[in-house]
């Protein structure tokens, strides 16, 4: 599923030149914050690393989960981590939905 990404490449991200701490969720870290670099990361990139850290934090929810059975971590860690997964997965799910209706509303614009 991923690896359909790819292929959307035309749009580029400019690198943020002011107000780079206020940035959060799943695109913090993908362009770099230094007003000297000129370079973006296109959309195809953002969309990878953003699925990317999405499936780290629900493999690491699954991971203290786990441990947390076999009495490794404390309940604590495994909210915390639960509830982590869960705002990724919302995030990401409501990131597809709106490039799903993006690619319905210019697949019905007339040429």
């Amino acid at each position: 599923m991923i690896s359909g990404i790819g292929n959307i490449g035309a749009l580029q991200l400019k690198p943020v030149t002011e107000g780079a701490e206020g940035a959060t969720g799943l695109f913090q870290g993908i362009v770099s914050p230094q007003a000297t670099e000129n370079v973006g990361t296109s959309f195809a990139e953002a969309l990878s690393q953003a699925a990317s850290k999405t499936v780290n934090t629900l493999q690491n929810a699954e991971q203290v989960s786990i441990k947390a059975l076999s009495g490794d971590a404390d309940t604590r860690q495994v909210v915390d981590a639960v509830m982590s997964a869960q705002q990724a997965l919302q995030t990401a799910v409501a990131i597809r939905d709106k490039v799903v209706s993006a690619y319905l509303e210019v697949s019905r614009m007339g040429i």
